[in-house]
Protein backbone atom coordinates (compact mmCIF):
# COMPACT_ATOMS: atom_id res chain seq x y z
CA UNK A 1 0.00 0.00 0.00
CA UNK A 2 1.37 3.49 -0.57
CA UNK A 3 0.23 6.42 1.32
CA UNK A 4 -0.87 9.63 -1.05
CA UNK A 5 -2.35 12.06 1.95
CA UNK A 6 -2.34 12.07 5.68
CA UNK A 7 -3.79 14.69 8.24
CA UNK A 8 -4.62 14.36 12.21
CA UNK A 9 -7.52 12.82 11.17
CA UNK A 10 -7.41 10.82 8.12
CA UNK A 11 -5.32 8.81 5.86
CA UNK A 12 -5.64 7.66 2.27
CA UNK A 13 -3.50 5.33 0.61
CA UNK A 14 -3.44 3.48 -2.26
CA UNK A 15 -3.40 -0.78 -3.33
CA UNK A 16 -4.20 -1.83 -6.72
CA UNK A 17 -6.68 -0.16 -8.57
CA UNK A 18 -8.41 0.27 -4.41
CA UNK A 19 -8.60 3.62 -2.72
CA UNK A 20 -8.07 3.24 1.29
CA UNK A 21 -9.33 6.08 3.58
CA UNK A 22 -8.89 5.66 7.56
CA UNK A 23 -10.77 8.36 9.18
CA UNK A 24 -11.46 9.38 12.62
CA UNK A 25 -14.70 9.56 14.43
CA UNK A 26 -11.99 10.67 17.98
CA UNK A 27 -11.70 9.09 21.01
CA UNK A 28 -13.13 7.70 24.40
CA UNK A 29 -11.17 7.48 27.60
CA UNK A 30 -11.82 4.11 29.23
CA UNK A 31 -11.09 2.60 32.91
CA UNK A 32 -7.73 1.05 32.46
CA UNK A 33 -8.81 -2.02 34.62
CA UNK A 34 -10.76 -3.07 31.89
CA UNK A 35 -7.88 -4.73 30.62
CA UNK A 36 -7.54 -7.91 31.62
CA UNK A 37 -4.56 -10.83 32.90
CA UNK A 38 -6.95 -13.24 31.11
CA UNK A 39 -10.41 -14.86 31.31
CA UNK A 40 -11.22 -14.74 34.75
CA UNK A 41 -8.10 -13.25 35.72
CA UNK A 42 -7.85 -9.59 37.45
CA UNK A 43 -6.79 -6.21 36.28
CA UNK A 44 -3.69 -5.77 34.35
CA UNK A 45 -1.43 -3.09 35.11
CA UNK A 46 -0.63 -1.20 32.46
CA UNK A 47 3.41 0.14 33.15
CA UNK A 48 3.45 3.68 33.93
CA UNK A 49 0.46 4.59 34.91
CA UNK A 50 -0.82 4.62 38.40
CA UNK A 51 -1.95 2.61 40.51
CA UNK A 52 -3.01 5.22 43.66
CA UNK A 53 -5.93 6.47 41.26
CA UNK A 54 -8.35 5.78 38.34
CA UNK A 55 -6.73 5.21 35.35
CA UNK A 56 -7.65 5.90 32.05
CA UNK A 57 -6.79 4.35 28.56
CA UNK A 58 -7.96 6.46 25.26
CA UNK A 59 -8.96 4.14 22.79
CA UNK A 60 -8.86 5.81 18.89
CA UNK A 61 -12.19 4.64 16.59
CA UNK A 62 -11.62 4.66 13.35
CA UNK A 63 -13.77 3.70 10.32
CA UNK A 64 -12.33 2.69 7.00
CA UNK A 65 -13.82 4.00 3.83
CA UNK A 66 -12.92 1.61 0.75
CA UNK A 67 -13.46 3.41 -3.23
CA UNK A 68 -12.75 0.77 -5.70
CA UNK A 69 -13.53 0.95 -9.36
CA UNK A 70 -16.93 1.57 -10.94
CA UNK A 71 -18.68 1.38 -7.28
CA UNK A 72 -20.05 3.00 -4.43
CA UNK A 73 -17.60 3.34 -1.86
CA UNK A 74 -17.96 0.54 1.05
CA UNK A 75 -17.85 2.46 4.94
CA UNK A 76 -16.77 0.11 7.63
CA UNK A 77 -18.21 1.00 10.98
CA UNK A 78 -19.43 4.63 10.57
CA UNK A 79 -18.61 5.98 14.55
CA UNK A 80 -20.70 7.05 16.96
CA UNK A 81 -22.75 9.77 15.92
CA UNK A 82 -24.18 11.81 18.64
CA UNK A 83 -24.85 8.57 21.09
CA UNK A 84 -22.31 8.83 23.07
CA UNK A 85 -19.21 11.32 24.29
CA UNK A 86 -18.43 14.23 22.75
CA UNK A 87 -14.83 13.77 21.78
CA UNK A 88 -16.61 11.20 19.42
CA UNK A 89 -19.25 11.35 16.53
CA UNK A 90 -16.78 13.60 14.38
CA UNK A 91 -16.64 11.24 11.13
CA UNK A 92 -18.95 13.75 8.79
CA UNK A 93 -16.50 16.70 9.55
CA UNK A 94 -13.26 14.73 9.18
CA UNK A 95 -14.97 13.32 5.67
CA UNK A 96 -15.44 17.50 4.93
CA UNK A 97 -11.78 18.36 5.34
CA UNK A 98 -10.56 15.11 3.28
CA UNK A 99 -13.48 16.24 0.59
CA UNK A 100 -15.48 13.02 0.71
CA UNK A 101 -18.97 13.60 -0.24
CA UNK A 102 -21.43 11.60 1.74
CA UNK A 103 -23.55 10.61 -0.97
CA UNK A 104 -20.75 8.67 -2.44
CA UNK A 105 -20.92 6.01 -0.20
CA UNK A 106 -23.35 3.45 -0.49
CA UNK A 107 -22.66 0.30 1.67
CA UNK A 108 -21.86 0.57 5.29
CA UNK A 109 -20.60 -2.74 6.36
CA UNK A 110 -21.08 -3.40 10.26
CA UNK A 111 -17.46 -4.92 12.34
CA UNK A 112 -20.58 -5.52 15.39
CA UNK A 113 -23.16 -3.64 17.06
CA UNK A 114 -21.25 -1.88 19.94
CA UNK A 115 -22.68 2.11 19.93
CA UNK A 116 -19.28 3.59 18.48
CA UNK A 117 -19.72 1.31 15.36
CA UNK A 118 -23.21 1.58 14.20
CA UNK A 119 -24.57 5.16 15.52
CA UNK A 120 -22.91 7.37 13.26
CA UNK A 121 -25.67 6.32 10.56
CA UNK A 122 -27.08 9.33 11.84
CA UNK A 123 -25.21 12.82 12.78
CA UNK A 124 -24.64 14.64 15.64
CA UNK A 125 -27.33 17.11 14.31
CA UNK A 126 -29.83 13.96 13.54
CA UNK A 127 -29.21 14.01 9.81
CA UNK A 128 -29.05 10.89 7.78
CA UNK A 129 -25.72 10.20 7.89
CA UNK A 130 -25.47 8.95 4.19
CA UNK A 131 -28.46 10.02 2.03
CA UNK A 132 -27.71 7.24 -0.96
CA UNK A 133 -27.04 3.82 0.83
CA UNK A 134 -28.22 1.21 -0.53
CA UNK A 135 -27.39 -1.97 2.22
CA UNK A 136 -26.05 -1.98 5.27
CA UNK A 137 -23.62 -5.15 6.02
CA UNK A 138 -23.72 -7.04 9.39
CA UNK A 139 -23.56 -10.66 10.22
CA UNK A 140 -26.84 -12.19 10.84
CA UNK A 141 -25.70 -13.10 14.61
CA UNK A 142 -25.75 -9.55 15.02
CA UNK A 143 -28.97 -8.30 13.69
CA UNK A 144 -31.19 -8.65 16.35
CA UNK A 145 -28.78 -6.11 18.09
CA UNK A 146 -29.39 -3.72 15.40
CA UNK A 147 -32.78 -4.30 15.70
CA UNK A 148 -32.72 -3.37 19.50
CA UNK A 149 -31.85 0.30 18.48
CA UNK A 150 -35.65 1.93 18.03
CA UNK A 151 -33.66 4.80 17.27
CA UNK A 152 -32.12 3.28 14.13
CA UNK A 153 -35.54 1.63 12.69
CA UNK A 154 -35.67 3.72 9.26
CA UNK A 155 -32.61 1.63 8.67
CA UNK A 156 -33.82 -1.82 9.05
CA UNK A 157 -34.86 -2.54 5.36
CA UNK A 158 -31.42 -1.93 4.25
CA UNK A 159 -30.01 -4.79 6.29
CA UNK A 160 -28.02 -7.04 4.19
CA UNK A 161 -26.90 -10.01 6.70
CA UNK A 162 -23.74 -12.66 5.66
CA UNK A 163 -22.43 -15.43 7.20
CA UNK A 164 -18.47 -16.19 7.52
CA UNK A 165 -16.79 -16.22 3.41
CA UNK A 166 -19.75 -14.27 1.77
CA UNK A 167 -18.80 -12.05 -0.71
CA UNK A 168 -19.45 -8.16 -0.89
CA UNK A 169 -17.64 -7.88 -3.97
CA UNK A 170 -15.70 -9.36 -6.24
CA UNK A 171 -12.37 -7.77 -4.21
CA UNK A 172 -13.99 -8.00 -0.32
CA UNK A 173 -15.76 -10.77 1.83
CA UNK A 174 -16.85 -11.57 5.34
CA UNK A 175 -14.88 -13.61 8.05
CA UNK A 176 -15.96 -14.79 11.12
CA UNK A 177 -14.02 -12.87 14.43
CA UNK A 178 -15.93 -14.34 16.85
CA UNK A 179 -15.68 -13.77 20.51
CA UNK A 180 -16.06 -9.97 21.49
CA UNK A 181 -19.69 -9.41 20.70
CA UNK A 182 -22.54 -11.29 18.68
CA UNK A 183 -21.72 -11.38 15.10
CA UNK A 184 -18.15 -9.50 15.45
CA UNK A 185 -16.87 -9.65 11.27
CA UNK A 186 -13.91 -8.56 10.12
CA UNK A 187 -14.27 -7.95 6.34
CA UNK A 188 -11.19 -8.68 3.74
CA UNK A 189 -10.10 -6.52 0.98
CA UNK A 190 -7.77 -8.74 -1.73
CA UNK A 191 -7.21 -5.96 -4.02
CA UNK A 192 -4.60 -7.56 -6.29
CA UNK A 193 -1.40 -6.01 -4.40
CA UNK A 194 -2.19 -6.61 -0.74
CA UNK A 195 -4.68 -8.23 1.72
CA UNK A 196 -6.51 -6.02 4.36
CA UNK A 197 -8.03 -7.30 7.10
CA UNK A 198 -10.53 -4.64 8.65
CA UNK A 199 -10.59 -6.77 12.13
CA UNK A 200 -13.03 -3.95 14.23
CA UNK A 201 -12.28 -4.72 17.94
CA UNK A 202 -9.55 -7.96 17.78
CA UNK A 203 -7.59 -5.32 20.00
CA UNK A 204 -8.50 -2.54 22.65
CA UNK A 205 -5.15 -1.33 23.53
CA UNK A 206 -2.85 -1.64 21.25
CA UNK A 207 0.15 -0.49 23.74
CA UNK A 208 -0.10 -4.22 25.38
CA UNK A 209 -2.24 -6.27 23.65
CA UNK A 210 -0.04 -6.98 20.42
CA UNK A 211 3.43 -7.48 23.00
CA UNK A 212 0.79 -9.61 25.11
CA UNK A 213 -2.46 -10.92 22.94
CA UNK A 214 -3.41 -13.33 26.12
CA UNK A 215 -4.67 -9.73 27.63
CA UNK A 216 -8.42 -9.63 27.23
CA UNK A 217 -10.86 -6.96 27.06
CA UNK A 218 -13.56 -6.90 30.30
CA UNK A 219 -16.34 -5.93 27.89
CA UNK A 220 -15.50 -8.87 25.59
CA UNK A 221 -18.68 -11.43 25.47
CA UNK A 222 -16.82 -14.13 25.46
CA UNK A 223 -12.55 -13.24 27.07
CA UNK A 224 -11.80 -16.91 25.81
CA UNK A 225 -12.31 -17.05 22.53
CA UNK A 226 -11.94 -13.29 22.01
CA UNK A 227 -8.17 -14.14 22.93
CA UNK A 228 -7.77 -17.61 20.63
CA UNK A 229 -9.14 -15.67 17.92
CA UNK A 230 -6.49 -12.63 18.60
CA UNK A 231 -3.69 -14.54 19.03
CA UNK A 232 -5.14 -16.84 15.68
CA UNK A 233 -4.99 -13.47 13.53
CA UNK A 234 -2.28 -11.83 14.49
CA UNK A 235 -0.10 -14.95 14.18
CA UNK A 236 -1.82 -15.26 10.42
CA UNK A 237 -1.10 -11.73 9.97
CA UNK A 238 2.43 -12.20 10.95
CA UNK A 239 3.27 -14.65 8.71
CA UNK A 240 1.64 -13.73 5.59
CA UNK A 241 2.58 -9.83 5.71
CA UNK A 242 -1.33 -9.19 5.55
CA UNK A 243 -2.53 -5.51 6.60
CA UNK A 244 -4.51 -5.23 10.06
CA UNK A 245 -6.84 -2.08 10.07
CA UNK A 246 -8.65 -1.74 13.39
CA UNK A 247 -11.19 -0.15 15.06
CA UNK A 248 -9.01 0.41 18.12
CA UNK A 249 -5.63 0.85 17.06
CA UNK A 250 -3.93 4.46 17.56
CA UNK A 251 -4.18 6.31 14.55
CA UNK A 252 -3.68 6.22 11.27
CA UNK A 253 -5.07 2.49 12.65
CA UNK A 254 -3.72 0.57 9.98
CA UNK A 255 -0.46 -1.52 9.67
CA UNK A 256 1.43 -4.85 9.88
CA UNK A 257 2.57 -6.90 12.30
CA UNK A 258 6.08 -8.60 12.91
CA UNK A 259 7.27 -10.97 15.68
CA UNK A 260 8.65 -9.85 18.59
CA UNK A 261 9.81 -11.77 21.34
CA UNK A 262 6.91 -13.89 23.02
CA UNK A 263 4.68 -11.67 21.01
CA UNK A 264 4.37 -8.92 18.39
CA UNK A 265 4.81 -5.76 17.41
CA UNK A 266 2.64 -3.34 15.57
CA UNK A 267 4.37 -1.44 12.25
CA UNK A 268 2.16 1.37 11.25
CA UNK A 269 1.51 2.15 7.42
CA UNK A 270 2.85 5.67 8.77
Amino acid sequence: MIVTSQSANALSCTSGAWKIWSLSDGHVDMSADLLRRGPGLGKYALPGLSQQEPSLVRLSVNCFLLEGPGSHGVLIDCGAGGQWEPSLGHLDSVMAEAGIDPSSIGVVALTHTHLDHLNGLITRDSRVAFPNLSRIVIAHDAVAGFVDEPHLERFRHLLAPVRDGDRLNDHLSAREIPGHAPGHMAYVLDSGEDRVVFCGDLIHVPAAQFARPELTWAYDLDQSIARATRINLLREASSTQTWLAGAHMARPGIGRVAEEASGYAFLPIA
